[in-house]
């Protein structure tokens, strides 16, 4: 019978709809301990490192997980963010780019400086963007362009060791349509649901991906997760 190397994963955002997927995931996998880092425990977690309360300093978050983050990582997997709306003449503009900053590029910049000092060689980091910050956003500036950041972060850490991260790593970007989660479903329930996203489906794909570095895609690739008449394709965007 066949044995594993024990690995160890953390995931960025564990106690959000994706990220308890992931965790879900890789702990059915006997040999992956997981860390879930959030403002939340997740139970199905084997350790919660908690974050401070909102307004976060995140030089202090990034400090404090990696502080209590135990030995190396085989995988880091950022899942943070949320959805904001709305154009530059909302009276609310500048305080919706503030918060998806706060969100998905500082949480996400958190995620890459913790692989960058705990990430083993041949390790994974991947960062979620948006398949539509890959064209303009006029009605979600604010979030638009914080998913672009993100992409860009994807690509500089996957430009080589010169980026921060260990010899062989990997980083991908996730780039999906719209996820199918409870809060979607809430707010969207007329929607086509088999052109959402399965959370089991992505939280699979990263785990194939952590399990095996033969199958992921070019470092700094960013990767369209869309979902057509339920099934689902992942695809490296060509540069």
């Amino acid at each position: 019978m066949a044995t594993h190397a024990a690995k160890h994963a953390l995931v960025y955002g564990g106690a959000g709809a994706l990220g308890r997927a992931v965790v879900a995931h890789l702990r059915t996998l006997p040999h992956w301990t997981v860390t879930s880092v959030d403002f939340a425990a997740n139970p199905d977690a084997h350790r919660n490192i908690a974050l401070p309360p909102l307004p976060p300093n995140w030089t202090a978050a990034a400090e404090s997980v990696l502080a209590a983050t135990p030995g190396e990582l085989d995988a880091v997997v950022c899942v943070a963010g949320g959805w904001v709306g709305g154009h530059a003449g909302d009276a609310s503009f500048v305080q919706s780019v503030e918060t998806s900053v706060a969100q998905s590029v500082q949480s996400s910049a958190v995620a890459a400086h913790i692989a960058a000092k705990r990430l083993n060689p041949n390790g994974l980091v991947v960062l979620t963007g948006s398949q539509a910050s890959l064209s303009p956003t006029p009605g979600m500036i604010g979030y638009g362009l914080a998913k672009a950041a993100v992409h860009h972060l994807v690509r500089s850490l996957g430009a080589g060791t010169s980026a921060g991260l260990p010899t062989g790593a990997t980083a991908l970007g996730i780039l999906p349509v719209t996820l199918d989660t409870p809060m979607n479903r809430k707010f969207m329930p007329d929607a086509d649901f088999s052109s959402w996203t399965p959370l089991e489906t992505v939280a699979a794909q990263v785990a194939s991906w952590a399990e095996d570095p033969s199958a992921r895609p070019k470092s700094g690739a960013l990767v369209e997760v869309v979902t057509k008449a339920g099934v689902t394709a992942f695809t490296p965007v060509k540069e």
